[in-house]
């Protein structure tokens, strides 16, 4: 069994069109904070991520985030957190992000929060990390795509099982309680059923 540190959080640098998507986003990082579990973010001010991050920050959590420089120019790192570490590139910022987190959650954003998810449940697939992939799917906003994914798979181009690697909740809480359920065991124990 392992103990689990931190979370890594993929989220938008916008806050979008509904104030649930700003709710969730505080949720989550309260819900980390109780839990004794850090976050890991990608080190943003603004949008969901500098929600997430205030959140946890407030509630006692550590925060890491990880921001590639040009961003940090840009001047939207958060100095108001734990810990800011500057990267090279978004290459670095990933690698660096998964090397610190203990599994995934995707809450709602763009192209770039998307490519994220799929990074890793990809790496989990292939045997790259054996890491919990959360997809936090707040007031329907992940519906479409997981329509998709079933379509995907009716089409033969998802494997059997692929699909069950990724854990979807519409609850912060209770989408962290599982994912933090499944951190703290290996994927060997999860497959052979001794969880």
């Amino acid at each position: 069994m392992r103990s689990t540190r931190a979370l890594c959080v993929f989220c938008g640098a916008s806050t979008g069109i509904k104030d649930s998507y700003r709710q969730a986003a505080a949720s989550t990082g309260q819900a980390l904070a109780s839990r004794g579990v850090g976050l890991v973010y990608g080190g943003g001010s603004v949008g969901l991520m500098g929600t997430v991050a205030d959140a946890a920050m407030a509630a006692g959590a550590e925060v890491c985030g990880i921001i590639p420089e040009t961003l940090f120019n840009a001047e939207v790192g958060h100095q108001g957190i734990t810990t800011l570490e500057v990267v090279p590139d978004m290459h670095a910022r990933k690698a660096r992000m998964a090397s610190l987190a203990d599994g995934f959650i995707a809450l709602p954003g763009g192209i770039g929060t998307f490519e994220e998810l799929f990074e890793v449940w990809t790496w989990s697939y292939l045997g790259y990390h054996d890491k919990p992939v959360g997809l936090l799917n707040v007031d329907g906003f992940y519906d479409r795509l997981l329509d998709f994914l079933a379509h995907t798979l009716e089409q033969g181009f998802l494997r059997p099982g692929s699909r069950e690697i990724l854990i979807v909740d519409d609850d912060p809480v209770r989408l962290i309680d599982r994912l933090l359920t499944l951190a703290s065991h290996t994927r060997k124990e999860i497959d052979t059923g001794k969880i």
